[in-house]
């Protein structure tokens, strides 16, 4: 497929609208965008999808991380560490997603979001509100002055950021929407800090996954490059209006929508595989 300067126009487009959803919710985007670009280029390999998504997931997460950073509700202490923690996996999955069939891939892809989707939406609402009593006191203010007490098992998140940056890494979704909710439901951040932290863990993983790709020519294939850039100059300025409208949204609904996406996402490619 030509890349024709209306294809640019989409493509910065579609990056203002995901980079708004993504940053909204804390996801980065990755998890929208793979799916669509693999309706979009249903003969370009999975290394080249990724790649592309992985690309505009980091300018998503750079820029929402930035934005979050002037709100101060970037738990840094936590996002270190986690952001450490997934660059092994992160490393071995832009690996091997090269040998991985485009079939198999898009199998694997509707089960995590199908699984994630489970999770967040059925769980019974009183579980939503769960703070884990164990682990490292935290106390955030905000800059609106918004107060967050609660405490962080480090070593428990440390070990489940190691299987994110993995799965993230493989399937192209960028982690966000993996490591959100271990964040708010397996680790008990408050959503606006598990949103605001997995952004800045979000720019460190796939920048180093983007950087991988580009090592290994995963961009040369079908104006890779190309689009790459048109999508993150729209993710761009979508994350600084999903950064703003994120602190007037409540947390339920930002779960809500994100559970939403996911399963409505992960049912298309169910079907498409049947």
């Amino acid at each position: 497929m030509a890349f024709t300067p209306w294809a640019a126009l989409a493509l910065v487009g579609l990056g203002i609208a995901v980079g708004a959803f993504g940053t909204l919710i804390g996801a980065g985007g990755g998890f929208v965008l793979t799916p669509i670009l693999l309706l979009l280029y249903p003969h370009d390999p999975p290394k080249t999808i990724t790649a592309i998504s992985l690309a505009a997931v980091f300018a998503n997460a750079s820029s929402g991380a930035a934005a979050y950073a002037r709100q101060r509700r970037i738990d840094y202490r936590s996002g270190l560490v986690f952001a450490a923690a997934t660059l092994p996996g992160s490393v071995a999955a832009a690996l091997l997603v090269t040998h991985t069939g485009r079939r198999l891939f898009e199998a694997l892809l509707a089960a995590v979001l199908l699984l994630l989707a489970g999770w967040l939406l059925l769980t019974p609402q009183a579980a939503h509100d769960r703070r884990v009593g164990r682990g490292g006191a935290r106390v955030l203010v905000d800059a609106a002055g918004q107060r967050y007490d609660y405490r962080v098992p480090l070593v428990r998140g440390a070990l489940y950021s190691l299987g994110v940056g993995f799965a993230s890494t493989f399937l192209g979704i960028g982690g966000g929407v993996i490591h959100v909710p271990l964040l708010i439901r397996a680790l008990g951040f408050p959503v606006h800090i598990a949103t605001a932290t997995s952004h800045f863990i979000l720019a460190i993983m796939s920048g180093t996954a983007t950087g991988i790709h580009a090592v290994q020519g995963s961009f040369r294939i079908g104006h890779g490059a190309r689009r790459a850039i048109a999508l993150s100059a729209g993710v761009i300025a979508g994350a600084q209006l999903g950064a703003h409208l994120s602190v007037r949204v409540s947390e339920q609904l930002i779960e809500r929508l994100l559970g939403v996406a996911l399963a409505l996402l992960g049912a298309r490619f169910v079907v498409g595989l049947l």
